[in-house]
């Protein structure tokens, strides 16, 4: 068999939803550091391979650049294995609704992997990103200006060009897609169908500006550190909040929730499932 179907996906998701919770809490923060580091690390070389294009020449093609080289992120997280919040938020509250889990379990898992996740970033964005010079700071020429230039435009837009009712509708929007990049990765058993499954949808959200709660917990601290002006903490919070929300929604409401009724509601469990699972674990 070289795909699941869609029913056997549902099915391995809610599994691997409650075994995500079933693991000690130093796990799941080592596990969710590694992945806000994967996704910063996919934000921070879809900003190297975008910078220096000036609209007037290239138009929007920096934004399918941006989204084609930030797939890394995801692809990192799905096959080395790592607990990225946005997906949490689709197979975590699947489970609960499968009935393997409860809802402080998903409570308490999506809080710990949310820490986590800001811990991988906010370390990739100061010792990495800016510290190493791989961004640039105000008045720096070459490569590293080009990156802050590049940076200090993403950023600025997220944590002040967008209201707060924008921001929450692009983290749904974004979210819907990830987690659909997500669901797809399950029907694959193969490393190039996993990602092959991912890339199309996380490219598309990218391209499309919509705000990822991790990414931008890279992003605005990245610009904060190297000295973007008119952006601040405060900003930041904000934007994490109303992006943070707008993942969950497109997570529980138009994936979770759409699969477990389409797939899982009224169905009995089946013994494919257990076996199945064990290979989805990472997603």
């Amino acid at each position: 068999m070289t795909a699941r179907e869609p029913q056997e996906m549902a099915q391995v998701a809610a599994e691997t939803g409650a075994k995500k919770t079933h693991r000690t809490w130093d796990r799941v923060l080592v596990s969710a550091f590694l992945a806000g580091a994967y996704i910063s690390f996919g934000g921070l070389v879809a900003i190297t391979v975008s910078s220096g294009l000036k609209p007037e020449t290239w138009g929007t093609l920096p934004t399918l650049f941006m989204g084609a080289a930030f797939t890394l992120g995801l692809v990192l997280v799905i096959i080395a294995g790592s607990d990225l919040a946005t997906g949490n938020m689709m197979l975590v509250p699947l489970s609960a609704m499968r009935g393997k889990i409860t809802m402080g379990d998903v409570a308490k898992n999506l809080t710990l992997v949310l820490l986590g996740n800001l811990i991988g970033a906010v370390f990739v964005a100061y010792f990495l990103a800016v510290q190493t010079g791989v961004i640039g700071h105000p008045g720096v020429s070459g490569s590293a200006g080009l990156t802050y230039e590049r940076l200090a435009a993403i950023a600025g837009a997220k944590a002040t060009g967008e209201s707060h009712w924008q921001v929450f509708l692009r983290g749904v929007g974004c979210n819907w897609l990830v987690c659909l990049a997500v669901w797809m990765s399950l029907a694959a058993t193969s490393v190039s169908g996993k990602i092959l499954a991912i890339f199309f949808p996380i490219m598309a959200f990218v391209a499309m500006g919509f705000d990822h709660v991790v990414a931008n917990m890279f992003f605005i601290p990245a610009a904060i550190w190297a000295g973007v002006p008119d952006i601040g903490w405060g900003d930041a919070l904000l934007n994490w909040l109303f992006a943070g929300v707008g993942n969950l929604v497109g997570a529980v409401v138009f994936v979770a929730t759409s699969y477990w009724y389409l797939f899982l509601k009224d169905q009995p469990e089946t013994s494919a499932a257990a076996t199945a699972a064990e290979p989805a674990e990472r997603a």
